[in-house]
């Protein structure tokens, strides 16, 4: 049972979905985050964004937005869960392009600190060829996942056991979006 009554099934809404149902006030913007950053148009794929998000869940042990994200980046790659899976296990050895492989280097100094991500880390993600508007979202994605990681944990919600359980819902993310959650 999550550490606030929810006022609903949270067999049902696990995760950030019940928190979201509990506040739709508050809700309904972090939705429109989540769609403008990992969604909206941009240079970066959905999938490359999604990973970015994932990657940080992973370093944070946020287990319900790692296995959430994962599963969306998953569907929406074509080397699918086993590259997920390899990024979260060794990112400096997975199969992906040198600038994704620095955007994560930055994602994964946010997600220690701002303050970690240093000039080096950006001039190296612009070496790969990442643009001032990769390096900013993928700073905003993973400072964004710091919060949402810590608000779906800091509130104990469930999560599911079973990984496959989010391949639900990552089908209906990829085809419609974030903000169709509050109408489900």
């Amino acid at each position: 049972m999550a550490h606030v009554d929810l006022g609903q099934d949270e067999q049902v809404y696990l995760g950030i979905h019940g928190l979201i149902r509990y506040r739709p006030e508050t809700g309904r913007p972090l939705l429109a985050l989540n769609e403008a950053l990992l969604r909206g148009p941009h240079p970066l794929t959905p999938g490359e964004r999604e990973l970015i998000a994932a990657y940080v869940s992973g370093r944070n042990e946020c287990r319900f937005c790692q296995g959430a994200h994962s599963a969306f980046a998953a569907v929406q790659l074509d080397e699918g869960m086993t590259l997920v899976d390899q990024v979260h296990a060794d990112l400096d050895n997975a199969p992906i392009s040198g600038k994704l492989r620095a955007l994560l280097h930055i994602a994964g100094a946010v997600q220690v600190s701002g303050r970690e991500v240093t000039p080096e880390l950006v001039e190296a993600a612009r070496t790969e060829g990442a643009t001032d508007l990769e390096v900013h979202d993928t700073v905003l994605i993973a400072a964004a996942y710091c919060m949402f990681n810590r608000y779906v944990d800091g509130l104990g919600t469930l999560v599911p056991d079973d990984q496959e359980w989010y391949l639900g819902p990552a089908g209906r993310v990829a085809t419609q979006g974030y903000l169709p959650v509050l109408d489900r």
